[in-house]
């Protein structure tokens, strides 16, 4: 594990907190918690590893501090909102504003290439078609895809179609970066390649993360490990 020493900014206020989150499923009569106490914070430009094998909760607590889904107990701050006060519009506007989503499976825009794919989010954020290019490009091309940028992803291997995923959520430039198994579906020398590029495109963008991972040896490269175990983190 490294240390976090310089990587998160010295006296600046978490870019995620929770406290006392919890979340639980009714099957028939039995109740599941899966979450039952969550404390975190995550500072600007720490990149946490959430440990835990599958089925631990880890996607669960993704899903709650993404505001992607209800149902939860506690208090979830992102960027200084609180997210229980927050409407529909406003939850929209953290995850667009603040937040950005790397999945195990790619899920780009079939119908769209690389670099449009890398657009689009942009565009939807306010930019114009001129700058979001740019951005695109620099991002694609940082991570080795300058000579992929319109290629679909059916034209692409799967390690270039996470690439184009991993420029898709900091396309924005987001304060922090949701990753569930971001490299799950790569076979282990791709998923080393593809990991490296995207913690030092994360790093130097400046962003913080939050990794989930069942792997310990990706979990290593991280700057803190934080391990889910039986709905509480240690």
């Amino acid at each position: 594990m490294n240390s976090v020493e310089g990587r998160a900014v010295n006296g600046a206020g978490p870019v995620l907190q929770t406290r006392g989150l919890k979340r639980s499923f009714v099957q028939g009569e039995v109740t599941i918690e899966v979450l039952r106490g969550v404390d975190l914070d995550v500072r600007p430009g720490e990149i946490v590893a959430l440990l835990g094998p599958s089925g631990s909760g880890k996607s669960t607590l993704l899903q709650a501090v993404g505001l992607l889904e209800g149902g939860f107990e506690g208090s979830i701050r992102i960027a200084d909102k609180e997210a229980a006060q927050l409407d529909n519009a406003g939850r929209t506007e953290v995850r667009r504003d603040s937040l950005g989503f790397i999945y195990q499976f790619h899920h780009l825009l079939p119908d769209f290439n690389a670099i449009e794919n890398v657009v689009l989010p942009q565009m939807i954020h306010g930019a114009s078609r001129a700058e979001a290019d740019r951005r695109a490009e620099h991002l694609l091309t940082t991570l080795g895809l300058g000579g992929r940028l319109t290629h679909r992803p059916n034209q692409l291997s799967g390690g270039e179609q996470q690439r184009v995923a991993v420029a898709r959520a900091l396309a924005n430039r987001p304060a922090l970066v949701l990753a569930d198994e971001p490299t799950g579906n790569l076979d282990e020398a791709t998923a080393d390649k593809v990991f490296a590029e995207f913690l030092n495109l994360v790093r130097g963008e400046g962003s913080a993360a939050l990794i989930a991972t069942h792997n310990e040896r990706l979990a290593e490269r991280m700057d803190r490990v934080m391990r889910l175990h039986e709905g509480v983190l240690e």
